[in-house]
């Protein structure tokens, strides 16, 4: 075994020491850079998610934006088909509001030439028509109801017998009568006492004979719904001369 002096030996001591330093140095090194590596790994890891992540952010909103440019399409289409509405809705007023006054004229006409019964209220219909086509607070579709309803009114008179009472000048005294309508085939009256009676005629009350007053009694009594329905015969004006 070849000796070494204290001096040699410690210089290989010396040299081992600088090599292991030198080692963990490489080392710590190594491990620092693996380190770095590592954190960079997961940087680009969560700069890829976040990029991932925006791409997908980026496809919703050019799909959103798609769909927002379609509701902006439709709502100005909607807006033009409102406008062209409106623009129509101004030519029908237009057209409809002399149509109305027109509809208004021809039943204030029509009462005028018609059988004068129920004079109060007609004329209070009428009135309150002509009022009412003069109000701004009134829509057109109202008024236009309101007119259709008047007619429905006159028409119905037609179809039906009613009995009421009213005030009628006869033999130039005011007298109460029980008044009978006949659809608009006749009009006639009959006094309280039950001893005069008359029909509408050529536009006038005529009186009628006493052999007619049981007949109108009768006829009184099926309008009153006090008699079941029957043939009523009556002395009809249908051509200006009274006929039976």
């Amino acid at each position: 075994m070849i000796g070494l002096s204290p001096a040699a030996m410690a210089g290989h001591v010396e040299t081992l020491k600088s090599t292991i330093d030198i080692q963990q140095q490489a080392d710590n090194a190594a491990y620092y850079s693996q380190q770095k590596i590592d954190g960079l790994t997961e940087e680009t890891d969560k700069m890829l998610r976040d990029y991932r992540r925006t791409l997908r952010q980026i496809d919703s909103l050019k799909v959103y934006n798609e769909q927002l440019d379609k509701l902006v399409l439709s709502q100005q289409n909607e807006l033009t088909a409102l406008q062209q509405q409106m623009r129509d809705i101004d030519t029908t007023q237009r057209d409809i509001v002399p149509l109305m006054l027109k509809m208004v004229e021809v039943i204030v006409q029509f009462v005028a030439l018609d059988l004068p019964f129920l004079p109060t209220e007609r004329q209070q219909r009428i009135a309150a028509l002509t009022t009412l086509m003069d109000r701004a607070d009134v829509s057109l579709a109202e008024k236009y109801r309101r007119i259709l309803e008047a007619y429905q009114v006159e028409t119905e008179y037609g179809r039906t017998i009613e009995a009421y009472q009213d005030e009628l000048t006869i033999d130039n005294t005011q007298r109460t009568v029980d008044v009978l309508r006949i659809g608009r085939l006749g009009l006639y009256y009959l006094t309280l006492d039950q001893q005069q009676a008359g029909v509408w005629q050529a536009g006038q009350w005529q009186p009628l004979a006493t052999t007619e007053i049981a007949n109108i009694q009768q006829a009184l009594k099926v309008a009153k719904k006090q008699s079941p329905p029957d043939l009523l015969v009556l002395p009809l004006d249908t051509t200006g001369v009274m006929k039976k």
